[in-house]
């Protein structure tokens, strides 16, 4: 009948499709078990697809002349695959005897990556030698699972010279890796943790690479099936000017404390050096409990970056923001004058001026050459601490200075209500006598007081801090510049500024300058001195006497621009305990203007200065 013809049509259709459907798995598993049977069962006996990481170069780091500040150099980690390695304990235990060591080590670091992925590399040694690689090589077929991967590591090519300006790579820390501020990094990477290696981590870091590779039943590779390349890091060209940051360290060889130089015109880092320093490269090759130890317990703390995180007194290089805040508030001018005899009472105490015969009468401009306590002590009642703060502030005290470095100190300006909250106490007027001549509760750091004398040097402008000129891709294409950033000017007329930046210029050049041993013969420079008191004295005790003991002796401190009429260099030296700002800290600053502005300076040495003994030891 019609519906069974129907019927039987539909029927041979789907048997059609059945047969159509069999025949091509048929041909499909003929191709795959007789055609290709041999290659299929090597590799599902003894091979399988693995993928390997290629670690990014990480970016360089050069000075502002292109001279190479940090590298990368070829180094060889040891791995063992445990999957590949079976019986792992021997076969660590033969790799442990071809290379001369116990093992110990080794199996630490199998122990510690217990819970890891059996096909996940284990790193047992980081940068083995060649001597190691090559007792490796020899006997590769009796070391299953042990590989031998090339990674680029970071070399520091001056160990210790810009320490604290560079920083320092090591090991991400678990902490680390799940903060979320990582996101790029994985177990065992190595990743900034100090100063421009940890600022510019995500320039640094370049992207990592990969390659999907087929290994044998050993974990050896039998080929390369694909590779994406890794792309390196960014590298970065810094502000520093490498010769004049040696120079620095050379001068603090031996001494606690630091040097600070910046452009004034831009505020471009010229030199950062922070004293003792330390080897950078042992935090990447990797250091002994000893090395530690030595570090961090050694009382003049080289690990702290004394430029932006050491906290002093400014002394008497607060008299400059104390003249500024006299001179605008209109408590003095020009023309007023105080007689200092020595001494100036106040209340029921008596405060002394470094110069025990006193200074006689003394306006703003001889009080800022000779550093009469006593003018600044009578500035300083009159003024008040609010005003006097508020000056000390907009000189960018008080507050972190943005430079792009971690872990910066904002330093202290106290004010009535921060004593009064901090204490309870409310504030005495004997203490803004203190605060007047930059001792007291006053804290600043090297960086705040090279910023505030850049300020002045330049007519008032206040500039971030900068140590980052610009950023380039391998090939040479700039794709970052920064560019110089004011953050606020200082609130003082061209006239009160002519006044200061004279009496700063006397400091060094006129007759009784208490720098005036630095000056140069063809180039004028304008500083300042201080001498920071780190111990209260007794109102008896001889403010001309120091302690004996040498952590009690005062810090130097010189901050100082040249050329006076054309600035092109600012500098803020602090040394520890280094007695006088004159002899410690100011020869410092004219060796490094010296050096930076020759030929300018070229043929004249530092000038031996006259006067008394006395003199020779003032602020």
């Amino acid at each position: 009948t019609v519906e069974n013809d129907w019927f039987r049509q539909r029927l041979t259709l789907v048997l059609l499709c059945v047969v159509a459907a069999f025949s091509v798995l048929f041909v499909r598993l003929f191709y795959l078990q007789v055609v290709e049977g041999e290659e299929y069962r090597r590799l599902s006996e003894n091979n399988c697809i693995r993928l390997q990481a290629i670690d990014a170069p990480r970016g360089l780091i050069y000075d502002r002349d292109g001279k190479l500040l940090v590298d990368n150099r070829p180094a060889f980690d040891l791995s063992i695959v445990p999957k590949d390695a079976k019986p792992v304990s021997q076969t660590v235990s033969k790799l442990s005897s071809f290379l001369g060591t116990d093992g110990a080590e080794m199996f630490d670091a199998l122990q510690k990556n217990r819970n890891r992925a059996s096909y996940v590399p284990v790193v047992l040694r980081h940068d083995i030698s060649r001597n190691a690689l090559a007792a490796v090589e020899v006997h590769r077929y009796l070391l299953p699972g042990v590989q031998v991967d090339v990674k680029p590591r970071r070399q520091y090519i001056e160990p210790g010279s810009a320490a604290h300006l560079l920083g320092y790579l090591s090991e991400i820390s678990p902490e680390e890796l799940t903060c979320g501020d990582y996101p790029d990094c994985r177990s065992g990477d190595t990743i900034g943790k100090f100063g421009v290696e940890k600022s510019y981590q995500s320039l640094l870091q370049g992207k990592r690479g990969g390659r999907q590779v087929e290994v044998d039943a050993r974990g050896r590779v039998v080929r390369v099936l694909q590779t994406v390349d890794a792309h390196p890091g960014l590298n970065l060209y810094l502000t520093i000017d490498s010769g004049l940051q040696k120079k620095a360290e050379e001068l603090l060889r031996g001494k606690a404390g630091a040097v600070v130089a910046l452009d004034p015109r831009t505020g471009r880092v010229l030199a950062l050096a922070s004293s003792p320093s330390f080897d950078q490269n042992i935090f990447v090759d990797g250091m002994s409990d000893d090395q530690w130890k030595s570090l961090v317990e050694n009382p003049y703390r080289p690990m702290e970056n004394k430029a932006i995180q050491a906290l002093y007194p400014p002394a008497s290089t607060y008299k400059i923001i104390t003249a500024l805040a006299g001179l605008e508030e209109g408590v003095i001018d020009a023309n007023t004058t105080f007689f200092c005899p020595g001494y100036h009472t106040f209340g029921n105490r008596v405060y002394r001026c470094w110069k025990r015969g006193g200074h006689g009468h003394m306006n703003v401009v001889s009080a800022i050459e000779q550093s009469c306590d006593v003018f600044f002590y009578q500035v300083g009642q009159k003024l008040g601490i609010d005003r006097l703060a508020w000056y000390a502030k907009a000189c960018g005290l008080g507050s972190v200075t943005g430079i792009e470095l971690d872990n910066e100190e904002p330093g202290l300006v106290p004010t009535a209500a921060w004593k009064r909250k901090k204490t309870g106490i409310p504030w005495q007027g004997g203490e803004t006598l203190s605060v007047a001549i930059g001792q007291g509760y006053n804290l600043v750091t090297p960086l705040q007081m090279a910023v505030a004398i850049s300020a002045i040097a330049n007519g008032g402008a206040r500039y971030q801090p900068m140590v980052l000129h610009h950023a380039r891709k391998a090939d040479g294409d700039v794709v970052q510049r920064r560019e110089p950033r004011i953050v606020g000017r200082l609130p003082v007329s061209e006239q009160t500024l002519a006044l200061v930046q004279n009496g700063l210029w006397r400091v060094v050049n006129g007759d009784r300058g208490t720098a005036r041993r630095i000056r140069l013969k063809n180039v004028d420079i304008a500083g300042k001195t201080g001498t920071a008191q780190v111990f209260s004295r007794k109102k008896s005790e001889d403010n001309t006497k120091t302690p004996d003991a040498e952590h009690l002796k005062p810090h130097a401190w010189f901050v100082a621009y040249a050329p006076a009429e054309n600035p092109e260099i600012a500098v803020s030296v602090l040394i520890e305990h280094g007695e006088h700002g004159s002899s410690a800290a100011a020869p410092v600053a004219g060796e490094l203007i010296r050096y930076f502005l020759a030929p300018k300076a070229e043929g004249e040495a530092l000038l031996a200065g006259t006067g008394s003994e006395e003199e020779q030891k003032q602020e």
